[in-house]
């Protein structure tokens, strides 16, 4: 028992600019690590673990802050030391998050990269194991004008159509777009029909002056981007 008072004690003890919260006042949020940002969520730990601990293990188990994000109350509870009130105070967390990276009156977010793009339409589409298909309308500046699900169900290569790929950025008379779809099997490796799509889209657009900057295959997995791996954008 004394082991666990001493180890309380120390972590009551940091140095103020050590403790999490009083970085993230001092020097902001960006300044913390995922385990530093999550322990803020949970408040508190138990007798045997601080709260920055438990978050640290709570990571390492689900394996990445996206797998945490896709939890549900259940899976989080699963762990030692997450009860039903922690597990909703996480959840309501990345549910904010997710809402105020996708608010109508949030700053419009530039896509500069593969991850931009993936972080927002992986938001968007939500649960990844339905089959979707979305378009992102970009501005000159590759700015983000709106995203769009085209489809839902069955989105398999012979169900698209071109034309309604294209409608939201023909819309808006956008000048680029980048196209996701879903992997229900959790793997975002590409296909061969999504390689043949990719194909089409790519050439469609060019016939009406729309750039298709990059196609994402999403899964539970992560994701896997076209145009890094240059297939379909020969």
């Amino acid at each position: 028992m004394a082991e666990v008072e001493s180890y309380h004690v120390r972590i009551r003890e940091m140095p103020e600019g050590e403790r999490p919260r009083e970085r993230l006042r001092y020097s902001g949020a960006a300044s913390l690590s995922n385990a530093d940002l999550l322990a803020i969520v949970l408040r508190t730990g138990s007798q045997q673990e601080s709260a920055t601990g438990l978050a640290q293990r709570l990571l390492s188990q689900f394996g990445s802050l996206t797998a945490l994000a896709r939890a549900s109350v259940d899976e989080l509870c699963q762990v030692k030391g997450i009860g039903p009130a922690k597990a909703a105070q996480i959840l309501a967390a990345i549910e904010f998050g997710r809402r105020a990276a996708t608010a109508p009156d949030a700053p419009e977010p530039q896509i500069t990269c593969p991850a931009d793009a993936a972080n927002l339409l992986t938001a968007h589409l939500g649960d990844p194991s339905q089959e979707q298909f979305a378009v992102m309308v970009l501005d000159i500046k590759h700015r983000v004008q709106r995203v769009v699900t085209v489809y839902q169900g069955n989105v398999g290569a012979a169900v698209l159509r071109m034309a309604e790929v294209l409608a939201p950025a023909i819309k808006d008379n956008a000048p680029a777009i980048i196209v996701a779809h879903t992997h229900p099997s959790g793997d975002p490796t590409p296909s061969s029909d999504d390689i043949s799509v990719t194909r089409e889209i790519v050439s469609a657009g060019e016939l009406l002056g729309i750039k298709v900057l990059d196609h994402l295959v999403i899964g539970r997995q992560g994701y896997a981007s076209l145009k890094e791996r240059n297939l379909g954008f020969d």
